[in-house]
């Protein structure tokens, strides 16, 4: 079908009632909330990390309580609530992380000094040589 085999009179359009004076089209207004503004991040995914790593004080936990409020806030429609509850979860990860983080990194320094200590004492066993994780054991034994 060719486009041009349609003919309307000038005061009658498709979608318009063919009257001679045409009435404007209402208008259509859709709320869209709070467009403007970002809704607050949960930190979920984070906090679920934090958790299964299984860190000092439940820091992961209380991360992993948090940001599932702030889920839950937000599908409420309560922002500024939600928002709170994302700044926990956010400060709480972040304990969490550094915590994670820390420790192993003291466990390394701690045994690196130790091998350094008893490679640099007098009378001690050669730790890197022959016999010397013999020797390391022979410490612990009793």
């Amino acid at each position: 079908m060719d486009n041009h085999s349609y003919n309307y009179p000038s005061d009658c359009t498709p979608l318009t009632s063919c009257k001679s004076a045409r009435k404007p089209a209402g208008s259509t207004v859709v709320n869209m909330g709070n467009a403007g503004k970002n809704p607050p991040r949960d930190y979920l995914v984070w906090s679920l990390c934090n958790t299964l790593y299984v860190n000092f004080c439940c820091l992961g936990f209380m991360a992993l309580i948090y940001s599932i409020k702030a889920r839950d806030q937000q599908t409420q429609g309560n922002l500024q609530l939600a928002q709170e509850c994302s700044d926990k979860a956010k400060w709480y990860n972040i304990l969490a992380a550094g915590w994670n983080l820390l420790v192993p990194l003291l466990v390394v320094v701690l045994l690196v000094l130790l091998l350094v200590h008893l490679g640099s004492s007098q009378g001690s066993f050669d730790f890197f040589g022959e016999d010397g994780f013999q020797s390391f054991v022979k410490l612990f034994s009793w």
